[in-house]
């Protein structure tokens, strides 16, 4: 199915229709987020937004863009939840950032360090450099402003190279 392939609106439709869309859609929660109950979890509340939508009437054409769209809301929600039930933990100043040497670069260990920062910054650099948004979207998708989001941006840099560098050293 293609991402502009509208799905089919009719009563009778709608499951067929979206049921071929759920793999592109789990697929691309499941990479985002890592965890399968969590991916499958965002998947059913993506789908059931936008058929709620269609059901109150908004004049949507449902395609796989647009539940692409919603679940990466849902995913960027999620992130804020968890953010707001951890902003309790003490903060710390992190010394200034190693650079991440290419030659030497491990997936592994990034993603590892990358599920060690706290939920808005994993937000902040997966959609800013995974999803490659500008400074500008990244601020609109988490709520904050341009100048808060470069700043986060800026820290959560720092705390990713950090981990990735502590990691390397716990490694060798």
């Amino acid at each position: 199915m293609s991402l502009q392939e509208p799905l089919n609106s009719s009563h009778d439709g709608i499951v067929a229709t979206v049921d071929s869309a759920l793999p592109q859609l789990y697929g691309y929660l499941l990479h985002h987020c890592g965890s399968r109950e969590l991916a499958e979890d965002l998947t059913s509340e993506a789908v059931l937004a936008a058929i709620d939508r269609m059901r109150r009437g908004a004049a949507i054409e449902l395609t796989l863009s647009y539940l692409m769209v919603i679940a990466r809301h849902k995913l960027v929600d999620h992130w804020r939840r968890e953010a707001r039930q951890r902003r309790n933990l003490t903060l710390f100043t992190l010394t200034a950032p190693v650079e991440v040497d290419a030659a030497s670069f491990e997936p592994g260990r990034a993603a590892e360090s990358l599920a060690a920062l706290n939920p808005m910054q994993r937000a902040a650099l997966t959609l800013r450099y995974v999803d490659d948004l500008t400074v500008s979207a990244v601020a609109d998708a988490l709520g904050r402003s341009v100048p808060a989001t470069e700043t986060l941006l800026v820290r959560a840099k720092r705390a990713f190279r950090d981990h990735y560098s502590r990691l390397a050293v716990d490694h060798e």
